[in-house]
């Protein structure tokens, strides 16, 4: 203890990384809540003062005194970040640091040393070490060194994850469950009851109806509200790049989705279009919380609350062969119905209410009157694509300066006026969209909100 009250350890640092600024407490502290800390080191009285300081800050604090002892705990606990002394008897600490990065350690290291010398800095670069503290250290030098590797670990890990929404074009679905017909209460009640509980949940329905809106909402009312909930889709990724993006890869030293996901929720959608070469890797972690990168020989705990969905029919898949039976009774303990737009007409008005005004919003244009004729005309289209189409019709609507004809002609659309079918009504807007889009169906279907399967069978039915 120094005169002006500061523990040593004995003092004077030197960084890797740029030190930055200070860290105040509270920033330190919330750094430092919620990780695991691993200290290694031989010196009875160096792993005492690293315990005292650390250990009221961080989530757990686990000590070795050899590498042996280290490697043990690493098999059996996941750790954030690992304190290491570089020379200890039988193995040093950097050797031993570059051998655990080949079977499988993502966590940060701060290497802590009585001997600074260049040769020394860029081994400790090279396996991966993020700082360089030199005894002796006071106890502000450990606590900002900790706090900045996972102030970088943390920003590192939300830039991927942010990529990776903004690639999979997930943000668009953050909102809020909106409507209160019959269906949507149930939702609402069924999500409530699911808040509290890690049970995987399967979310169903057709293309379009908001499930990842009621995923990100059972995320949002849980305990994990804090954590991060992380989107995959499973349609249209091959088997190698999939299991890369889910469990990592060591010889990359990459961190898969579920790994940055823990402590927080992962929603796969469109689980039945998973290759099969995957499900079973997936099976695992769902039933045991823990995961084994690709390439390494170390499985890493987690702390994930799964969530899944699907358009299509899972039992039929698991019929023809293309989805694991297995994978289907695990995942399907509690599911969530998401009711398609049709069986919601009472919801159309507050939807397209809400859909003209955030829109409008964001387009920078004036709202266009959703009035009497326009919400008939509403009530009477079949939706193919949900909700999503919905958006889209009040979106171009929007750039437009009015609604298509159909949906605007009050003459045609008027309580007197003859009823068309549904199938009629769909078909006349499809193929309006079809015209717009110069017969390109791939482009239609983005437009419509449904997937380029549909318009292919429905223009086969219709031409036939």
């Amino acid at each position: 203890m120094t005169e002006d009250g500061q523990d040593v350890a004995k003092s004077q640092t030197v960084n890797i990384a740029p030190a930055g600024a200070t860290h105040e407490p509270s920033i330190i502290d919330r750094a430092l809540a919620n990780i695991s800390v691993l200290v290694l080191d031989d010196e009875p009285g160096m792993r005492n003062f690293l315990r005292r300081v650390l250990a009221p800050r961080v989530h757990r604090l686990e000590e070795a005194v050899n590498a042996a002892e280290a490697s043990a705990l690493l098999d059996a606990h996941h750790f954030d970040l690992v304190i290491l002394d570089n020379v200890m008897p039988g193995q040093s600490g950097l050797d031993w640091l570059a051998e655990q990065r080949k079977v499988g350690l993502f966590a940060e290291a701060i290497l802590i040393t009585a001997y600074a010398d260049l040769e020394t800095a860029i081994h400790a670069l090279r396996v991966g070490a993020a700082d360089f503290v030199l005894k002796p250290f006071r106890s502000n030098q450990i606590l900002n060194a900790v706090a900045r590797c996972m102030d970088q670990r943390f920003l590192r890990r939300e830039n991927y994850l942010l990529k990776h929404e903004l690639r999979a074009d997930s943000l668009s679905s953050r909102g809020r469950l909106i409507g209160h017909s019959p269906g949507m209460d149930t939702v609402r009640k069924t999500l409530k009851a699911l808040a509290e509980v890690p049970t995987p949940v399967l979310f169903t329905g057709e293309t379009g109806t908001g499930k990842e809106v009621a995923a990100r909402t059972l995320h949002a009312i849980s305990n994990r509200a804090n954590g991060l909930f992380v989107p995959v889709n499973c349609a249209g990724v091959d088997a190698e790049r999939v299991m890369t993006e889910l469990f990592g890869n060591l010889s990359r030293q990459q961190d898969g989705l579920l790994a940055l996901a823990s402590g927080g929720t992962l929603y796969l959608d469109e689980i039945a279009e998973l290759p099969v070469s995957v499900q079973a890797a997936l099976l695992r972690v769902v039933q045991e919380n823990r995961l084994r990168p690709q390439g390494a020989e170390r499985e890493i705990a987690l702390n994930l609350r799964f969530l899944f969905a699907t358009s299509a029919d899972l039992e039929q898949a698991v019929q023809e062969g293309r989805f694991r039976r297995d994978l289907w009774h695990r995942i399907n303990v509690m599911s969530v119905h998401m009711p398609p737009l049709r069986e919601r007409v009472g919801d159309l008005a507050e939807l397209a209410d809400h859909m003209m005004g955030l829109l409008s919003r964001q387009l920078g244009v004036a709202r266009l009157p959703i009035g009497e004729d326009v919400l008939r005309a509403l009530a009477r289209y079949p939706w193919p694509g949900n909700v999503r189409e919905l958006k889209n019709l009040i979106e171009r609507s929007l750039i437009l300066g009015g609604f298509p004809p159909e949906f605007s002609d009050g003459e045609t659309l008027g309580p007197d006026a003859p009823v068309e079918s549904l199938q009629m009504v769909e078909e006349r807007h499809i193929r309006l969209v079809l015209e717009a889009c110069e017969g390109n169906r791939a482009e239609a279907a983005r437009r419509l909100g449904i997937s380029r399967k549909t318009i292919d069978r429905k223009c086969a039915l219709w031409d036939d």
